[in-house]
């Protein structure tokens, strides 16, 4: 359950989904200041927990060694043996773009990405991952519980990805080696964790948000090691993409990872780059909407058939992102179809705005991100919330126009808007949504964000 949504968040998903019977902690409940929503059963575990005995523990942890599948799944309540085309889980997507939507994942949609994932990453048997991501983050859930699960990899659990010094502590004592994180947690780290910390790491890859150049480098010239990107949607189970980890210090092509991309489709999943209007492909170098099929696309929306249906095109589902492939069969995201800006008939791709001001600037992390709002003379105009001091936008202003872009690509001085901090999702991602809402309020619009 995504407790960063907020109660109506929560509200909605235990009511899509049908749950009765809610399992926390008091003490994360506390901690985290989470208003719950009603439910008929709220089950503590910390009272689980004062009525199991040493020996109920033995006697769990002997079936648990030794009695076969069949006697646990009785023990367990499980009212058969599960197929694999039976439902797994049920995990609501951010809703950086819209409201949460139900996605449906079987059994086999997640076996087929672990199966993928691990084909890609081969394990050692004193691999340690760091499980930080949250379990309602799709490649948290399929990463930290059943890929370390299914392949005997041990993981150190950490409640929060904020917190950088338990972190670093966590990676060094128990000689963590694999990071999974998203961009926006990395730059944390980085900010935060010393080298000697991070020392025992060989592989840190990231996803959810495009990992920008300038964070790879600064991360490696700090810690010794490239940060790898990978790509997925939670409606994919999530990994499409992942770039494959080499055994020299720097990555190269001929091992699996190429710079810019989020690397190569994972074994059994097919992608194409198509137009996003005709839906014919596009030629290799040309970016398109990306398609993707394979046994790890989910099987729908809950409850919503509609958006099942308009979610794929003659069996291939529609990632709503833009996307490239080159001839060795690297994918690059582009931009999201969601974050553009059609400005005087024009789309204006909203990162390709932000990856400019950032090089203009020479920031190493993102201190900035662009939105757009309505506008009258031309349909929508481009907005820039800010980390910086105001006195640095007229100089960053004129650095980007001498670089040559568009006219159409430069926000206006009076769309810089400064906040304390970028909002941002429980899953490391920018808040799409949020950042909309804010420009809208500060700019004085009216009229409620579209989606």
């Amino acid at each position: 359950l995504n407790y960063t949504a907020g109660r109506e968040g929560m509200e909605s998903a235990l009511r899509q989904a049908g749950i009765r019977t809610l399992v926390t902690s008091r003490v994360f409940v506390q901690k985290a200041k989470l208003n719950l929503p009603p439910v008929e059963t709220l089950v503590w575990l910390e009272d689980i927990r004062s009525h199991v005995s040493h020996a109920d523990r033995a006697v769990a942890a002997l079936l648990a060694c030794c009695a076969p599948d069949s006697l646990l799944e009785r023990i367990a309540g499980a009212p058969r043996t599960p197929r694999l085309d039976d439902l797994a889980t049920i995990i609501f997507s951010s809703g950086s773009t819209g409201e949460p939507k139900g996605v449906m994942l079987t059994h086999a949609n997640l076996v087929s990405n672990v199966d993928g994932v691990a084909q890609v990453f081969a394990f050692a048997p004193d691999d340690r991952m760091l499980g930080i991501l949250p379990f309602f983050h799709s490649f948290g859930y399929l990463a930290t519980i059943w890929l370390t699960g299914i392949h005997g990899v041990g993981v150190v659990y950490h409640p929060s990805p904020l917190d950088a010094g338990a972190i670093g502590r966590l990676v060094q004592r128990y000689r963590v080696t694999l990071l999974v994180t998203t961009p926006t947690f990395l730059q944390l780290y980085w900010k935060r964790c010393t080298p000697e910390q991070f020392a025992s790491l060989r592989v840190v890859l990231t996803g959810a948000e495009k990992l920008p150049l300038r964070l790879a480098q600064a991360f490696e010239e700090r810690f010794g090691i490239r940060p790898i990107e990978g790509y997925g949607v939670t409606e994919c189970s999530p990994v499409i993409a992942v770039n494959r980890p080499c055994a020299t210090s720097r990555p190269s092509t001929s091992c699996g990872f190429k710079e810019g991309t989020v690397g190569q489709p994972l074994p059994g999943v097919f992608v194409k780059i198509v137009d996003p209007e005709s839906l014919h492909p596009v030629p290799t170098g040309c970016s398109g909407l990306l398609l993707v099929k394979g046994p790890n696309v989910m099987a729908g929306y809950l409850g919503r058939e509609d958006l099942t249906a308009q979610a794929f095109a003659d069996g291939w589902y529609i990632t709503g992102d833009f996307a490239m492939l080159d001839d060795d069969g690297f994918l690059t995201i582009t931009d999201r179809l969601f974050r553009f800006a059609k400005i005087g008939g024009e789309m204006v791709p909203h990162g390709v705005v932000e990856e400019a001001l950032h090089q203009a600037l020479g920031a190493e992390t993102q201190v900035l991100a662009v939105t757009s709002i309505p506008d009258e003379k031309k349909g929508e105009q481009l907005v820039v919330l800010h980390t910086l001091d105001e006195a640095e936008i007229p100089d960053l202003l004129d650095k980007i126009t001498a670089r040559g872009l568009p006219p159409l690509f430069l926000p206006r001085k009076d769309a810089f808007l400064k906040v304390d901090q970028l909002p941002v999702l429980g899953t490391g991602k920018l808040d799409l949504r949020a950042l909309k809402h804010i420009a809208m309020e500060r700019m004085g619009k009216s009229r409620s964000p579209s989606c």
